[in-house]
């Protein structure tokens, strides 16, 4: 799927596809307010930590817009640009993208565009470049294959534009020949594995099978899987990593299982100013999320949207421009990681 499918930038409005209406159904959405915005992102119609980013780069172009239509003051126009920023609080990307493209709105509305639109071509041009560097660890470390991989929520075209980051190493794995078959968690509560994953896997022809969230430990235990790849929402400086719920069981049981476990995401998603994962907001989603379809009415959840797992769960960290293992992290804000295919 190409990125424009999934967020674009046309007539001075934001289309993006309508995450929420798949697999049954592939609806755009046009968006030509902040409200509306704010309105996709809480509702996870655009999703992604990198999608989340580059909607909030074109946010600020699209407030910039509004703001001169409606004869917004800059104190109006701050504060919409802010409700962008902390539409969703736990992925770096959005609130870093929206504060990059803000810092150039006194350059007037063809420059925000401009800067906008730039986010969105250096997205997707990552995510080919953290594909083909985790393929390549994975191989270093794994072997030749063909490999079993276990993944978890969607780390594809949708949420990142391009090839993705987790979901973009498999497809390099596949297109390398050395992919055997996928494990997808259903990624609770939304689905985002099952409604998302499976189907882009399957537009891809890569062999995929389903399963539920509480079986993946055990899946891991019995076999099933050579590595975990997963992607983040933010690393802390210290190589903590913030990711949707359930990523934190799947680490331990990769660590019981010695298998490796690796994080893949843009250089944009590690947050220096985050000392730790306590540090990192978790989003608290709405009960009915999880209680509506099943539990009494009035039932309560604690629906977290993300968990955090420790650094020292995590084999490698892979990006566009390094590979970080583990041990590489320092506790000063900062990681070493090797440059190359592999990061060798």
């Amino acid at each position: 799927m190409d990125y424009p499918d999934v967020l674009a930038w046309r007539g001075g409005q934001i289309e993006a596809l309508d995450q929420t209406a798949l697999p049954h159904q592939i609806r755009t959405l046009r968006i030509t307010t902040v409200d509306e915005l704010v309105d996709a992102i809480t509702s996870l119609a655009i999703r992604g930590a990198p999608v989340l980013g580059a909607a909030g780069a074109l946010g600020v172009a699209l407030a910039v817009r509004q703001g001169l239509g409606e004869g917004w003051d800059g104190a109006r126009l701050d504060a919409e640009i802010a409700r962008i920023a902390a539409a969703r609080p736990t992925a770096v990307n959005l609130s870093r993208e929206v504060t990059a493209v803000a810092a150039v709105a006194g350059s007037g509305a063809a420059a925000v565009e401009a800067a906008a639109l730039a986010v969105l071509d250096a997205t997707a041009a990552t995510s080919y470049q953290i594909s083909e560097r985790g393929a390549a660890f994975l191989v270093e470390a794994c072997g030749a294959g063909p490999l079993r991989v276990h993944t978890h929520c969607n780390t594809g075209s949708l949420a990142c534009l391009g090839w993705g980051t987790a979901l973009g190493v498999i497809r390099a794995l596949h297109a390398g020949g050395a992919l055997g078959h996928v494990i997808v968690d259903e990624t609770r509560p939304l689905l985002q594995g099952a409604r998302l994953t499976c189907w882009e896997l399957g537009r891809l022809g890569i062999e995929h099978q389903l399963a539920c969230d509480g079986a993946a430990p055990f899946l891991i235990s019995r076999g099933h899987a050579d590595a975990v790849v997963v992607g983040a929402d933010r690393i802390a400086a210290n190589g903590d990593v913030a990711n949707k719920i359930g990523t934190y069981s799947l680490a331990l049981a990769a660590r019981q299982a010695g298998i490796p476990f690796l994080v893949a995401a843009p250089e944009s998603t590690i947050d220096p100013a985050t000392p730790d994962g306590a540090a990192i907001p978790i989003e608290q989603r709405p009960d009915e999320e999880v209680a509506a379809p099943a539990a009494p009415a009035g039932t309560r959840a604690l629906n977290l949207a993300f968990d955090i797992t420790p650094a020292e769960l995590v084999t490698a960290v892979v990006t566009e421009d390094r590979l970080i293992r583990r041990g590489q992290w320092s506790t000063g804000g900062g990681a070493r990681g090797s440059a190359g295919s592999a990061g060798r």
